[in-house]
């Protein structure tokens, strides 16, 4: 019962101090470490013991999954040398330079200690960079090497421990170079044989499940499943999770359903959402254990503060100096393809900055064996060196991105790739339509074509900056979402009543949810869009070339544009386009008129450019693609 009342009483202290960081605006993360620690030290609170096999195999594998299956395996590939670099030859190089530190500092500290407490403090932690990094809204390409990175350092880091704690139990100083480099290699190369044989697996057995329940069930046992596996071979179970995770994460669109989809990222991101936060008040919650610890070590109180702040600067000195090695040495980035030129030196340092060390560091500190010389020390360093990164670089990292001008996703590129993708699609979908044959006395093709239309309209009313008026998808969302009120108070009354199975009702309600999920989702974007009011610059996508809208590059926008036939029919528009053959103006798609692209087909002119306020993008009638 007092472990029951302790689980319950840690969830709500978790859900009710990230609500409060969320209302003054501080990083949930940091505020729980606070309360962790200020708790640690009141009168009646448990000393709760985080034991290492609790959080390297009960926490660590769910949260490397929920973060694998939601990264991005394009993404990854792409960026796979700097998260290679920085993964390995990173965690290497802080774990050989903070040993060689507190080698220097610690007297008569063995190199096995120094090296396993270098190796301890390495490797930057995946959820704080995943909370931190995406709430500031860093640059993608940023995220995506934070994430690639955090997901597989840790195999690095824990190998070097491994070894380092072996020579510690042995009391040999004598290591093996072809020993660690063997056991690295096989760490690595059976992780993801693991990873990719239980990939293959699931996949299998996902391919003949239809149930939901059942295949959120299998999601829920693989991150263990993966984990346990490799590490029975002595392979990397953290690789394995993560080569799982992104794998399946990757080919979920062709096996699963759409349902069995909603629910892995609903359960995975709320499985996510309390593990991470829950870390973090862990954390804090060791405060008063280590403090006591530490005050029975031999060494004087300056002599440990030293050490502790000198470890932390060296992880983030370290960190910097790599970076740059790295980038000018060995990764030489190319061309960025959001920003459409190589990424500038900011980046560079924004992600050397972003180095926050998390609750594997402190886990990873209770594995170095009991004998290891200034043991408590040791375990300061790292709860020094996990709230030290948090709070330093996390409280930071906002204002240091804004001092170094490096700016967010536009939500406005969004918004125009967005509606681009769903055209091409659209364009796919119709060609499947004429291709098909079947009897239609009911006028269904025009419809399901009415329909494709509507929700591409919608998506290009996003693009909006400047309008007063409410555009018609907003319009729609508003009155059907008033609607869906009206309904569900209805529905509530019929099952009041008990008139009805109450199965019948709940899938009524159901679907009644998950349509004003959709008009919920987009009424938010709309909202955000409207506040961007930056320029659009979308590119086409890489490999895609359009001739036409090489041969027609942006012309200069009309000083006060209107569609001169929707003024002359009594018409109100939603938003202007303007050829760029013949310098015509025109009304966009959501308007009543279209005479944009009536004017296309009626000229065949290829390209048109927007004619709104703030947006300098350009479309092509013939190749659906967008510069």
């Amino acid at each position: 019962m007092e472990i029951a009342l302790l689980l319950v009483a840690m969830a709500v202290a978790v859900l009710a101090f990230t609500a409060l960081a969320g209302w003054l605006d501080l990083p949930a993360p940091l505020m729980l470490i606070a309360v962790g620690v200020v708790a640690s030290f009141l009168p009646g609170v448990p000393e709760i013991h985080l034991e290492p096999e609790i959080v390297l195999f009960g926490m660590l594998p769910p949260l490397l999954y929920a973060t694998a299956i939601q990264s991005s395996l394009v993404d990854f590939n792409a960026n796979r040398r700097p998260i290679l670099l920085l993964s390995i030859g990173l965690v290497a190089f802080t774990t050989v330079g903070i040993g060689a530190l507190v080698h220097e500092l610690l007297p008569g500290i063995s190199w096995a200690a120094s090296f396993a407490i270098g190796a301890v403090v390495a490797p930057p932690d995946a959820v704080a960079a995943t909370a931190i990094g995406r709430r500031i809204g860093l640059p993608r390409r940023v995220v995506t090497i934070l994430e690639g990175e955090s997901l597989l350092n840790d195999a690095t880091a824990l190998v070097a421990l491994r070894t380092a704690t072996a020579v510690i139990v042995l009391g040999s100083e004598e290591l093996s170079v072809w020993e660690v480099g063997l056991d690295f290699v096989w760490a690595a190369a059976g992780g993801v044989l693991v990873g990719a044989a239980v990939f293959a697996v699931v996949a299998w057995v996902r391919q003949r499940v239809a149930d939901t329940q059942l295949d959120t069930g299998i999601s829920f046992v693989v991150p263990f499943a993966a984990y346990l596996a490799a590490e029975a071979v002595h392979a990397s179970g953290v690789i394995a999770v993560v080569i799982a995770g992104l794998l399946l994460g990757h080919k979920a669109p062709v096996l699963q359903t759409a349902q069995s989809r909603i629910a892995e990222r609903t359960n995975w991101r709320t499985i996510a959402f309390m593990l991470e936060n829950a870390v973090f008040l862990l954390i804090g919650l060791q405060a008063k254990r280590l403090f006591e610890e530490v005050g029975r070590a031999e060494l004087s109180a300056g002599r440990i503060v030293v050490v502790c702040a000198a470890t932390l600067i060296g992880v983030v000195v370290l960190r910097l100096v790599y970076m740059f090695i790295a980038r000018y040495a060995l990764v030489r980035p190319g061309r960025d393809p959001d920003l459409g030129r190589k990424p500038p030196w900011t980046y560079t340092f924004l992600i050397g900055w972003a180095g926050m060390r998390g609750v594997v560091t402190l886990a990873a500190a209770f594995v170095i064996p009991a004998r290891a010389e200034y043991r408590e020390i040791l375990l300061l360093i790292a709860f020094t060196v996990v709230a030290g990164t948090l709070f330093l670089q996390g409280l930071s990292l906002g204002w240091v991105a804004r001092r170094l001008h490096v700016q967010p996703p536009d939500p406005m590129d969004d918004a125009l790739a967005r509606a681009t993708v769903l055209q091409q699609a659209s364009k796919a979908a119709y060609e499947k339509l004429d291709e098909m044959e079947f009897d239609d006395p009911y006028g269904m093709a025009d419809v399901i074509r009415q329909q494709v239309d509507q929700r591409n309209f919608a998506a290009w009313e996003r693009l909006g900056t400047t309008r007063e008026q409410e555009t018609p998808s907003g319009l729609y969302s508003r009155v059907r979402r008033a609607m869906i009120d009206a309904e569900r108070r209805r529905v509530l009354e019929i099952r009041d009543a008990g008139k009805v199975p109450s199965d019948v009702v709940a899938d009524v309600l159901t679907m009644l949810d998950v349509e004003e999920s959709m008009l919920e989702i987009a009424h938010r974007e709309l909202e955000e869009h409207e506040g961007a009011g930056r320029e659009t610059t979308v590119r086409r996508p890489r490999g895609e070339v359009c001739d036409d809208l090489s041969a027609y590059p942006p012309g200069e926008r009309p000083a006060e544009p209107q569609c001169d036939r929707c003024v002359a029919d009594g018409l109100q528009w939603v938003a202007l386009r303007t050829c760029l053959a013949c310098g015509t103006v025109g009304c966009c798609d959501s308007s009543p008129g279209q005479h944009a692209t009536e004017h296309f087909r009626d000229s065949e002119h290829p390209v048109i450019q927007s004619a709104e306020p703030g947006e300098e993008w350009r479309w092509c009638y013939k190749h659906h693609l967008t510069a």
